[in-house]
């Protein structure tokens, strides 16, 4: 998603395949957790460029596949996996969490360009799930990306986010879900997470 070369091939490879129904930007990563004053600008740059700079490469290059399948379906999706890291911060998430704003800006100003065209703008913010996401963010540390997870009831992981995305993308062509926030009953915020058992109050 990094490459235009990459990317346009794929828009070659798409368009001789037939109508495109739905587009799902899945490529991102959090990558370090120092600090603003801190950062490391090649991480940052990483950052920007799969989170916000892939998703507008992809969208331009397979929007007019897009509208030739919404003609035979009712609707084109856009689906982005964004975070509930683009909408709440938290120390250590500068990088990631500028980039994942953006992200969601990028999709809102898309959503008002796309207005009266049969096209839905979805965005699915996952909070906590568990993946390689923490190894990646952790540099490798095995003990820190799973000390994320411990104690966690229910954790979500990937086929959790993916059923979401094909339920949003089933809907009937009028019904368009905006936003799309997922965490697991143990998270009520992005660093409020309960560990142990989850039990009614008595």
């Amino acid at each position: 998603m990094t490459d235009d070369a990459d990317v346009a091939r794929i828009r070659s490879e798409v368009e001789a395949g037939g109508p495109l129904h739905a587009l799902v930007n899945n490529a991102g990563g959090a990558f370090g957790t120092e600090s603003v004053e801190e950062a490391i600008l090649e991480d940052w740059r990483a950052m920007f460029e799969t989170n916000v700079l892939g998703t507008q490469r992809m969208i331009a290059a397979l929007l007019p596949a897009l509208r030739e399948g919404s003609l035979e379906r009712g609707s084109g999706d856009i689906v982005a996996v964004t975070s509930i890291a683009g909408h709440t911060v938290y120390p250590g998430g500068g990088g990631y969490n500028a980039a994942k704003h953006a992200q969601h800006a990028l999709l809102g100003v898309l959503r008002l360009e796309l207005g009266g065209e049969p096209l839905r703008v979805i965005e699915i913010a996952p909070g906590m799930v568990k993946t390689d996401f923490s190894l990646v963010r952790y540099r490798g540390d095995q003990a820190a990306a799973d000390a994320v997870y411990a104690g966690v009831e229910h954790p979500l992981v990937a086929d959790d986010i993916a059923e979401a995305i094909v339920h949003a993308v089933e809907l009937p062509p009028h019904v368009d879900l905006d936003l799309v926030v997922v965490k697991p009953v143990a998270q009520s915020a992005v660093r409020v997470i309960h560990k142990g058992p989850l039990t009614p109050k008595r």
